[in-house]
């Protein structure tokens, strides 16, 4: 099955704030999924990484095989 969004060693900081640390995801068509976590947790950072809103500061973001 392709994955149509893959996330590999994704980190985002703002200054010394870790948002997101070393997330491992993959994403196949067809598939749905739910982030859950408590406030502050990374999820939003997730998605804007993923839209391509926000750059991450360490790792790889494919959408569709390029990048978002």
């Amino acid at each position: 099955m392709t994955e149509t969004v893959s996330l590999r060693g994704v980190s985002k900081r703002y200054g010394p704030i870790t948002a997101v640390r070393d997330l491992d995801l993959a994403l196949h068509a067809g598939e749905v999924i739910a982030l859950v976590g408590h406030n502050g947790a990374g999820k939003t950072t997730q998605i804007k990484m993923m839209l391509g809103l926000a750059r991450p500061s360490a790792g790889r973001v494919e959408l569709l095989g390029g990048d978002p």
